[in-house]
């Protein structure tokens, strides 16, 4: 039986589009053997989000190469979809496909077998119009199953490069989501992670149909307890969003909203679309409608021109408007994007001192949202036994809390009732209580 292997850089979306290409390999007879291990075809799943990602994988490529110079070596992802020459100029690569066309990616790998001549099958990226619909009934390592959505993204954002490696938006019909989503809760997944390149945009390019519609569609899919969005810009959070999540039996308290800076001027020159004060009316809309909504966000430090002011009204207005958790990023230069041409680019030194205040207002405002919740129940799915956590078991509150229990593997996927004995961060110290029979117990 032959053999393939997989590696996989970068985001979310990348994880999941290597499951969705696992299965046509799985389809076509192929056995799924560990990367280190001797494989008939690695297959590596690019990023290219900053020049790092291109650096990275690169190194992954040439590691493929080395472990069987005899198997195929296929390129594809982001950085496969903007650099297709670059990769083909390292040797020992046979194919490379970008982030459309997957479904042909055994195809190629077997006309290179037969004509023994490297094949470039990337295409323009912008004049896709369609979104790939690839299957992924499960996932190989996970509790939480992603659900792709949507692909692709209209904002081109100053520092980004991602239109360029995925094209513009394109939705996924909602009877394949639905059909999807009913898959993976008979698959036994009890949370899904709604995802893709600009999730929050869903439905953009979709006549009278947009993503509120959507999660309250979601509603009706047999057995799903949790529904997570992986990401949402604060204004697709519509009033007709806010309805929904008002009600939902299943959309969690838990919002990611990326903010990269709370500057007006910074925005402007990051060509994000709108002000801080739209941002602000949109979050304390969002904590009208749920109280106990956690807001996560991202943020870059840094960016060409940042000054100390305008820094400072980033920190004042998460500090404001009490953020659970930050992801904080210091700006990257992003090779072939308009901000990398930028004068004022900011001292490396001045950009690790910001980022250091930031993070330790993060670890601050994540500490005093869980400490709400200490005595309290709540509902978790542990996911994994956790070396850090010493053995214990560890799950996500749908709040988005992290919580260690005692408790036997079995648990592991169900939905349990844990109180929290000591609330901290990044990790709440609970109890287990019982096993739920489904969320709709928790009214009793």
């Amino acid at each position: 039986m032959a053999t393939v292997a997989f590696q996989t850089l970068g985001c979310k979306v990348n994880h999941y589009e290597t499951e969705a290409v696992w299965q046509l390999f799985k389809d076509a007879g192929y056995a799924r053997v560990d990367f280190a291990d001797h494989a008939d075809v690695y297959v590596v799943n690019t990023c290219t989000v900053t020049n790092t990602g291109d650096k990275k994988s690169r190194q992954v490529i040439r590691r493929a190469i080395r472990q069987n110079p005899d198997s195929v070596i296929c390129v594809t992802g982001c950085y496969a979809q903007t650099s297709p020459a670059e990769i083909m100029a390292i040797p020992g690569v046979d194919v490379v496909v970008g982030t459309q066309d997957r479904h042909k990616m055994i195809g190629y790998i077997e006309q290179f077998r037969e004509e023994r001549m490297p094949i470039n099958a990337v295409g323009n990226i912008m004049k896709a119009k369609v979104y790939e619909e690839l299957d992924v009934p499960a996932f190989t390592d996970r509790t939480r199953a992603s659900l792709k959505i949507q692909e692709g993204c209209n904002n081109f954002c100053t520092f980004c490069i991602i239109p360029w490696a995925r094209g513009l938006m394109r939705s996924r019909q909602p009877e394949d989501v639905l059909k999807q989503a009913q898959q993976l809760v008979d698959a036994g997944y009890k949370e899904i992670v709604l995802t893709g390149i600009h999730t929050g945009g869903y439905g953009e390019d979709l006549k009278d149909y947009n993503l509120a519609k959507l999660l309250k569609a979601l509603e009706s899919v047999t057995g799903l307890e949790r529904l997570r969005i992986s990401s949402i810009e604060a204004s697709q959070i519509t009033d007709e969003v806010l309805d929904v999540l008002k009600d939902s039996p299943i959309v969690v308290r838990h919002l990611h909203v990326p903010i990269q800076s709370a500057s007006d001027t910074v925005l402007r020159r990051m060509r994000r679309k709108y002000t801080m004060a739209e941002f602000g009316e949109r979050i304390t809309r969002l904590k009208e409608v749920l109280p106990d909504c956690a807001i996560t966000s991202d943020v870059i430090v840094g960016f060409p021109g940042e000054t100390e002011e305008e820094f400072m009204e980033t920190f004042n207005f998460i500090n404001d408007h009490k953020f659970s958790e930050l992801h904080v990023f210091p700006y990257s230069k992003r090779t072939g994007t308009p901000a990398a041409m930028m004068d004022d680019q900011v001292e490396e030194s001045m950009k690790e001192q910001r980022v250091a205040r930031l993070i330790a207002l993060s670890d601050q405002l994540a500490k005093e949202y869980a400490s709400k919740y200490e005595g309290e129940l709540l509902e978790i799915i542990p996911e994994e036994v956790s070396e850090e956590a010493g053995g214990r078991l560890v799950g996500y509150t749908d709040n988005y809390l992290r919580v260690a229990i005692e408790g036997d593997e079995s648990l592991i996927g169900q939905l349990v009732r844990v109180k929290i004995n000591k609330a901290g961060y990044p990790m709440n110290d609970g109890q287990f209580v019982r096993i739920m029979e489904t969320l709709k117990e928790q009214a009793i």
